[in-house]
């Protein structure tokens, strides 16, 4: 009975689930600014620092090292949704303009794709919104559009590599799936997105433990092939047939220490995945804006 009451109150305040957590999101960033060169670095850090949520950054990473704003800021398009300033495009009116950016929609659609048995999209905009964000960072010469899309790319590059944002359509990419986490003493009852979101680490790490958890995972897992956005939507959604546990437990399906280990060992590939990417595309699209280069 305390087992079944736990559930339902969970299931009862639960809020919906974002993407890789705010670890998982720093970490993909982390790894990503190594692979940059340092004149894209300066050309990163420069334009994160007319965004207005800069000093925000500075303040909550308690640095003003550019690497350190740019982990932050690529976990800036989860945090707007419970930001006034902000709103849900499509079921609440516009709030007023903000100065730095071009629009102050929370743009959930832009975060998952949902695909078909058939492998058509049916419903999200996480890939297309990744090719138009970098066909605009490689046009633009308005510096607010560039500030606006940075975090927006850093942040979509690494869902579209967590496999639950690249879901089945019908179940809310696992958002309407009940699972039991015996490893989990303070939430033994999830939803499976939520338990895929929460692997990469506690969503506070940061500083030097943030350097050393990318640092070994780096050491632990090669670089990919950069393929392109049509290529990481595929792995993902070809990954979901491992990312639900098949178990019974006492009320749902349950995490078993093999599946634990497997979806863990999932989630750092493709942590270490999108980093490496994300810093390639970077490097090729702050590389054309160079300056004596014609974007």
């Amino acid at each position: 009975m305390r087992q079944i009451l736990l559930a339902l109150l969970f299931f009862a305040v639960a809020a919906p689930a974002c993407a890789w957590n705010a670890a998982g999101h720093r970490l993909t960033a982390v790894i990503a600014w190594q692979q940059l060169s340092p004149t894209t670095q300066t050309a990163i850090g420069e334009a994160l620092s007319r965004h207005p949520d800069y000093a925000h950054w500075v303040e909550r990473s308690r640095s003003s090292q550019d690497v350190d704003i740019f982990a932050e800021a690529a976990t800036w398009p989860d945090d707007i949704r419970n930001d006034p300033r902000f709103y849900d495009d499509g079921r609440e009116p516009a709030t007023p303009a903000l100065p730095g950016l071009t629009d102050t929609a929370r743009h959930k659609r832009w975060h998952y794709v949902d695909l078909d048995a058939a492998g058509q999209v049916k419903a999200g905009e996480l890939d297309a919104r990744i090719e138009r964000l970098s066909r605009l960072l490689r046009s633009t010469g308005k510096k607010a559009e560039i500030s606006n899309a940075l975090p927006w790319l850093a942040h979509l590059v690494a869902d579209i590599h967590q496999p639950l944002h690249v879901g089945r359509h019908g179940d809310e990419g696992g958002n309407e799936v009940e699972i039991e986490n015996p490893f989990n003493k303070r939430l033994p009852f999830t939803s499976l997105h939520v338990y895929w979101d929460d692997l990469p680490g506690p969503p506070w790490l940061r500083g030097k433990r943030l350097q050393q958890n990318a640092a070994r995972l780096l050491e632990n897992h090669p670089a990919p092939r950069q393929g392109n956005v049509a290529l990481w939507r595929d792995e993902s959604h070809r990954l979901l047939a491992e990312a639900y546990p098949t178990t019974s437990g006492s009320l749902r399906p349950i995490v078993t220490e093999d599946f634990r280990q497997r979806s863990r060992a999932i989630a750092e590939r493709r942590i270490v995945a999108a980093g490496y990417r994300l810093g390639r595309l970077l490097d090729d699209i702050f590389g054309q804006r160079a300056p004596g280069k014609t974007p």
